[in-house]
C-alpha cells in the first residue's frame, strides 16, 4: 500500500473515497467532518437527524456522490465519545477506513487531516493503522481474494504543508506496521511449516536485510552451553531446537543500557507428557508469539536506527511427548546453576526463558524484557484485551507501561511479591516449575524472574493479546503483532537517535 500526502482543496480532490470522522453525542460535523463544504455538512446533519449517523465508535456511513465534493464517495466513521478519545483511536479509525473500503473492492482512500490528526504523532498512528488493517490471516485459503487490498491511502493535507517531521512520522508508522505484520506472518504459520529451523531461517533473512548481527545455535551448542532447562523441553521432539540471537549495536551508542529482549519460541506446544486437552490445541502454533514479536522489534530497529544497544534471544523448540521427553518428577539444572523440579511439563515456557534470560545476561544485557504466551491464568484475569506486566524494578515497569500508553496498546501491572514465592517451592530442588492454579500468572512470572536475578527485568504475558479471536472493524481475526509497537516506542525513546 502506498501512502502519500495530497494537497488539493477538500472540495476538489478526485478520489474514490474521502474519509472523515465525527464524534458520538456531538454534531455530525464534529471531528474532521467540520471542514467539509457547507452542502456536505448539511447532508450529514440530515443523516444525523434521521438516525442514520450516530458517531458511535467505528460505525461507518457511506454516502455516494456527496453534494459539495468531487469525491465519488464520502465515508463517515464514528469516533465514539470525544471525552474518551485516545491515542489508539487514530490507529483504529484509520484501520476501520481501510478495512471498510477494501471489503468493497475500493482501491484508494483519501483520509482528511485536520487539527490534532495532522500532528506528527497522529500521522504515525494513522499510517500504522491503515497498514495493519490491510492484512488477513488467509494465506492458505484457496478462495482468498488477493484483489481485496488497498493500493493507496492518501493523506489529504489541504492547506497544511507537510514538512520533514510529518514525512518521517508516516515512514515510522509504516516501519512499525510492517514489523507487526512480519510478526503476524510468523505467528500465523502452521507448525509443520514453522519449525524452529524455519523460524531461525526467517530471522536470519530479516537480519541480513536490515544489517543486524545474527547467530544461531543448534542442539550440540545448546547442550555445550549447559542450557539444560531449554534442552529438557526440546529433547522430546524430532525437530531440532534453535537458539536465535539477533544483535543491534549502532556505532557510537552509549555502552549502557544494553537491552536484552527475550521471546518464548515454542513453535508447537502439546504440553509434553502433561498433555493438553485436544480442544483448541491447534492454537498452540502461536506459542512462539513472544519470540516472533522480538524479531519484529529488531526488524523495526534496523530501519529506525535508535541510539541504543539491543540483543534479542529466542529459544525455539517444540514441546512434544516423545520417548526422550522430560517428565513430571524430573530435576534439571538450569544454565544458571539453579535446580528445578518438574511438576508439569506443560509449564515449559518458563524453562526455556530461564536459560535464555541467563544467556542474555552473559551476553552483556543490563536490562531484561521478556514476552511470552506464558499462562492461561493471565487471560482469566485480563481477558484477551490487556497484557499482564510484571517486574521488580518499578522504574522499568513504569517505562514499559508509559510506552504502551503512547503506542496505543493496553497493558496492566500485576503484582510480584515474596509471599507468592512459597507457592513454587520444591522439597527436593531449589524451585518447582509450577505454583498451582491460584495466582498462576504471578507465580509463572516470578519463576522467570528468578533467572533475571538483580538485573532490571520486565515480563509481558501476552497469552491473551497475541491473537484476535473476532473480526474487528479495524483488525482482522488472527495474530495481532502485539507488543511490537510498545517495545519499539520504548527502545526508540531511550536515547536520542543518530538518524536513519
Amino acid at each position: 500500500m502506498d501512502i502519500q500526502f495530497v494537497e488539493d482543496p477538500i472540495d476538489q480532490v478526485q478520489t474514490p473515497t474521502l474519509a472523515v470522522y465525527s464524534f458520538e453525542g456531538s454534531p455530525a460535523t464534529s471531528g474532521t467532518a467540520e471542514i467539509l463544504p457547507a452542502p456536505t455538512r448539511a447532508l450529514l446533519e440530515n443523516l444525523q437527524s434521521s438516525g442514520e449517523l450516530t458517531g458511535k465508535a467505528y460505525e461507518c456511513t457511506l454516502v455516494h456522490r456527496p453534494e459539495g465534493l468531487a469525491a465519488e464517495r464520502l465515508l463517515v466513521i464514528g469516533a465514539g465519545k470525544q471525552e474518551k478519545f485516545g491515542v489508539a483511536h487514530w490507529i483504529r479509525l484509520a484501520g476501520t477506513a481501510a478495512r471498510f473500503a477494501r471489503a468493497r473492492g475500493i482501491k484508494r482512500v483519501t483520509w482528511v487531516l485536520h487539527g490534532a490528526s495532522a500532528a506528527p504523532e497522529s500521522l504515525q498512528k494513522i499510517a500504522q493503522g491503515a497498514l495493519v488493517a490491510d492484512y488477513d490471516a488467509d494465506k492458505y485459503r484457496s478462495d482468498r481474494n488477493p484483489e481485496k487490498r488497498l493500493d493507496q491511502f492518501d493523506l489529504l493535507a489541504g492547506t497544511l504543508r507537510p514538512r520533514a517531521a510529518e514525512t518521517e512520522s508516516v515512514r515510522r508508522g509504516r516501519i512499525i506496521a510492517e514489523a507487526q505484520n512480519f510478526t503476524r506472518d510468523l505467528v500465523n504459520e502452521p507448525s509443520n511449516l514453522m519449525t524452529p529451523t524455519v523460524l531461525a531461517e526467517r530471522a536470519e533473512s530479516c537480519a541480513r536485510e536490515f544489517d543486524l548481527d545474527f547467530e544461531v545455535y543448534g542442539p550440540e551448542e545448546i547442550r555445550r552451553l549447559k542450557m539444560n532447562a531449554f534442552w529438557a523441553v526440546a529433547q522430546g521432539s524430532n525437530e531440532p531446537p534453535r537458539l536465535i540471537v539477533v544483535k543491534y549495536s549502532p556505532p557510537g551508542a552509549p555502552p549502557l543500557p544494553v537491552i536484552g529482549l527475550v521471546g518464548k519460541g515454542i513453535t508447537f506446544d502439546t504440553g509434553g507428557i502433561s498433555i493438553k486437552p485436544s480442544q483448541s490445541m491447534d492454537e498452540m502454533k502461536t506459542d512462539m508469539a513472544g519470540g516472533a514479536a522480538m524479531l519484529g522489534v529488531m526488524r523495526a530497529l534496523g530501519q529506525i536506527k535508535p541510539n541504543v544497544r539491543v540483543i534479542a534471544v529466542v529459544p525455539a523448540t517444540e514441546n512434544m511427548p516423545g520417548g526422550r521427553a522430560f517428565k513430571p518428577g524430573d530435576v534439571i539444572t538450569a544454565m544458571s546453576g539453579k535446580t528445578i523440579e518438574i511438576l508439569n511439563t506443560d509449564a515449559e515456557g518458563r524453562l526455556v526463558l530461564a536459560d535464555a534470560l541467563h544467556y542474555a545476561k552473559l551476553q552483556g544485557a543490563t536490562v531484561l524484557i521478556d514476552a511470552a504466551t506464558l499462562t492461561g491464568a493471565v487471560t482469566i484475569a485480563l481477558g484477551d484485551i490487556t497484557t499482564g506486566v510484571f517486574g521488580y524494578d518499578k522504574e522499568w515497569v513504569r517505562r514499559v507501561l508509559a510506552s504502551a500508553a503512547a503506542a496505543g496498546e493496553r497493558m496492566w501491572e500485576l503484582p510480584v511479591d515474596d509471599e507468592y514465592r512459597d507457592l513454587y517451592k520444591s522439597s527436593i530442588a531449589d524451585i518447582a516449575n509450577t505454583g498451582g492454579r491460584y495466582g498462576g500468572a504471578i507465580t509463572a512470572a516470578m519463576f522467570v524472574g528468578e533467572f533475571a536475578g538483580d538485573t532490571p527485568w520486565v515480563h509481558l504475558d501476552i497469552a491473551g493479546t497475541r491473537w484476535n479471536y473476532d473480526e474487528k472493524p479495524f483488525l482482522a481475526k488472527g495474530p495481532t503483532g502485539h507488543p511490537v509497537p510498545t517495545l519499539v516506542h520504548l527502545l526508540t525513546t531511550l536515547n536520542s537517535s543518530p538518524g536513519a
